[in-house]
């Protein structure tokens, strides 16, 4: 166990210790476990090798058949050894806010610059924003350390409409939440929330202020624009005035507005005010805007002018804060010397509200947000998830021992501000800085700032940090830091996942490649951790060969595993029960149940058939200049009958999505499959050889009930829509005769 704190210097005895970290406990086991697991790799490669090229095959199908399991079992051995990085070395840490009032006065505390992303009130409806914007603003930190920074890059009046409202709000919310001390400080989450709340008329007053303020907005957002109804004064109107008839969504000027000034705005009892600052960066058609990382650059900027603090934390417009003392926490670990030379940000795990009692989507992510990221932190760290990271500004401006400087010094992180954010010049070269084209010939997203290259810049900008020897921190207290919405219907959380899978490939199939770029700059085990993240899509290869080849030659009765009676059948149900095992483990030991495992590895195996499978062929086709892909954001709007559907554990399917194809032919072959094996084993036939594929077949079954039951039990809304039966059933009927035909042919040829 180690522990670690400010040293000596403020009193003239040690300083209590501000956090602390110690190794897993099952550490030796899963060493030892990989020892043990590695050698039963070794030996199917053995099998696999003998089956190839010691005693191969003169007929083409069955070398290809051969050949496709070698695949398969290639890219299983890669995923599993480089998951490896994660559970070589993890730790659980531990902070203690309570000490660090002990030891730094208010007044010391450091500036904090808050950025939150919105890009469509339609997709990303505002009042969720202004929640999460005002949960933030609400944190136990002194209100004049805090800045919030809004990117809107849907450029609409609708969301600065909604955030002058908030701020309105945010006059008597602030002191309601310091006087109660309630840990829900986003509203929304507060007054609906089954907790007992006061029953008192100061209550009942901030209640119904909240309703008014989210009725009209919301009738802002229906009607689709602000009338002069719900414009109050002069300056209001001057700000509504930037949205002209030329101004659209992707080609208008920069807007920035100070809405709230903590040198002057003052909440009702006082105190001032956190700065609040909408902006919505310029836009042309002719010029790239890449993405969220273009908007946080924009941020990145835009707050180095106006307040320039030295900790930046990002936020997803859907994750409010959950517990006022996240900040704390932060500077627990940047206020000890022994970590801020080379600390670069400290990374908090997402965390959801609203998941369903056995979350059938897998929308919790366990592995990636809250097991993984643990190994990764007894390495050189987690990686970047894009929210709920407080980062070191001066760790976006090259590596730890040389700085790069900015084109202009307003920018640089050593930067004193001294002009009021208000001031002409000031928003001048605020202006300036968020126009479109002023990264032309800079060193932005490629040397300085977030990165570009990637759709998912988080994982991207960690990745090159991490290159340049910065180090970066896993904090993941007991009670949530941030939580934040669920997709509700399984087309958005596979098309989600497909959006961050090609992102992952722009990574893997770049210059900065994991494992040969990474590994010269990283080390072995932190290039094997991003490369399994990486190159994570490949999962398709062996999920969909092993969704397939061995249901069609058993429907053929045609055997290409071992026999139940041959030693090398215990070598497939030992790789098989250790893979599953191990991965049971984990989700157990973090609190999670047997249901919520089964819906683990299920969601993989149909991510596999879905995202993983089409984001690699439209990757391939984009790389060839075939088609293009376009960044398409997950809709947060919720619908009730869905959202009720969702509750009771029922898949959403609904869509008519080529997604839901070749999932829905898996699922047909698989169940006739199994049926075919059953009656040929009841009616006496020796299935001796066919029993692998027998219980393959029927896992694959059982992991597909909610698919069948999709197609042939329900007519809700969410059933699986017609046209994907049909043209499921085709596929699956031509596939059946295709492999029938090619099999038929195999076995006359070796009859000769």
């Amino acid at each position: 166990m180690e522990g670690r704190g400010l040293r000596a210097g403020f009193t003239t005895h040690a300083p209590p210790p501000l956090h602390m970290s110690e190794p897993l406990r099952r550490t030796a086991f899963n060493r030892l476990f990989a020892v043990v697991y590695f050698s039963a790799i070794l030996a199917l490669f053995y099998r696999h090798v003998r089956n190839l090229f010691l005693h191969p095959t003169t007929i083409f199908l069955s070398f290809s058949i051969t050949l496709s399991l070698f695949i398969s079992d290639l890219v299983l051995a890669f995923m599993w050894a480089s998951a490896q990085a994660f559970r070589m070395s993890p730790i659980r840490r531990k902070e203690f806010p309570q000490n660090l009032k002990r030891i730094i006065k208010d007044k010391d505390f450091v500036g904090l610059d808050v950025f939150i992303c919105t890009a469509d009130p339609y997709k990303e409806p505002p009042m969720n924003v202004v929640n999460t914007a005002l949960s933030l603003m609400a944190y136990d930190y002194p209100t004049e350390k805090i800045s919030i920074y809004v990117s809107d890059d849907g450029g609409s009046v609708l969301t600065l409409f909604a955030f002058m409202e908030a701020a309105k709000f945010a006059r008597h919310w602030l002191p309601f939440c310091r006087e109660h001390n309630i840990m829900e400080r986003s509203p929304h989450v507060y007054f609906y929330s089954n907790y007992h709340h006061p029953s008192s008329p100061h209550f009942d007053k901030i209640k119904m202020m909240y309703e008014d303020m989210k009725v009209k907005v919301e009738h802002v957002i229906d009607k689709g624009e602000v009338t002069d109804e719900y414009i109050t004064d002069h300056q209001q109107r001057q700000a509504f005035n930037k949205w002209t008839k030329s101004f659209t969504r992707m080609d208008h000027p920069t807007v920035i507005q100070i809405i709230l000034d903590k040198s002057h705005d003052k909440d009702i009892s006082g105190r001032l005010m956190p700065n609040l600052i909408y902006v919505s960066r310029g836009k042309s058609k002719t010029s790239p805007h890449h993405f969220k990382a273009g908007a946080l650059n924009v941020l990145l900027r835009v707050s180095a002018v106006m307040t320039n603090a030295p900790i930046i934390l990002t936020q997803d417009c859907d994750m409010y804060s959950n517990d006022p003392q996240t900040p704390l926490r932060m500077l627990c670990y940047l206020s000890d010397p022994a970590l801020k030379s080379s600390l670069a940000f400290i990374q908090f795990p997402q965390r959801f509200h609203g998941v369903d009692k056995d979350d059938i989507y897998d929308n919790e992510y366990k592995l990636p947000f809250q097991i993984n990221p643990m190994g990764l932190d007894g390495l050189k760290g987690p990686s970047y998830v894009g929210s709920g990271c407080f980062f070191r500004r001066r760790s976006l401006f090259g590596d730890p021992s040389t700085p790069v400087s900015p084109e202009i010094p307003e920018l640089s992180p050593e930067h004193v501000v001294n002009k009021p954010i208000k001031s002409q010049e000031t928003l001048s070269l605020a202006h300036h800085v968020a126009s479109c084209n002023y990264e032309n010939e800079t060193k932005w997203g490629s040397k300085t700032g977030f990165r570009y290259g990637s759709l998912v810049e988080d994982f991207y900008t960690s990745y090159r940090l991490h290159c340049e020897g910065w180090k970066s921190l896993f904090c993941n207290p007991e009670r949530a830091a941030f939580l934040g919405n669920v997709p509700i219907t399984l087309f958005d959380g596979v098309n989600q996942c497909k959006r961050w899978c090609i992102g992952l490939f722009e990574v893997a199939f770049s210059k900065y490649n994991p494992l040969t770029f990474g590994s010269q700059y990283m080390g072995l085990l932190m290039s094997l951790g991003y490369s399994h993240y990486a190159f994570c899509s490949f999962w398709c290869i062996p999920v969909t060969f092993y969704s397939f080849l061995p249901q069609l030659t058993l429907l053929n009765q045609v055997s290409i595993f071992p026999k139940i009676s041959e030693p090398w059948f215990f070598l497939y149900v030992f790789l098989f029960l250790g893979s599953y095992g191990q991965d049971f483990l984990d989700i157990i030991l973090v609190g999670g149940t047997v249901r919520r495992w089964w819906n683990v590895q299920r969601m993989w195996m149909i991510r596999g058939l879905t995202c993983n499978l089409f984001a690699s062929i439209e990757y391939l086709l984009e790389s060839l200049g075939i088609s293009t892909y376009d960044f398409c954001l997950t809709s947060k709007v919720v619908d009730d009958e869905q959202s009720k559907r969702y509750g009771q554990g029922i898949f959403e399917f609904g869509v008519p999505s080529p997604l839901f194809v070749p999932l829905t032919v898996a699922a047909i072959i698989n169940l006739f499959s199994f049926l075919s094996g059953l009656t040929g084993f009841f009616s006496g036939n020796n299935m001796e050889g066919l029993g692998l594929q027998m219980i393959l077949t029927g896992f694959i079954v059982l992991n597909y009930l909610p698919v069948y039951g999709a197609i042939a039990l329900r007519n809700d809304a969410g059933k699986m829509p017609t046209q994907i039966i049909i043209i499921s059933t085709f596929v699956s009927v031509a596939l059946y005769y295709a492999s029938s035909l090619c099999l038929w042919s195999n076995n006359d040829s070796s009859k000769h």
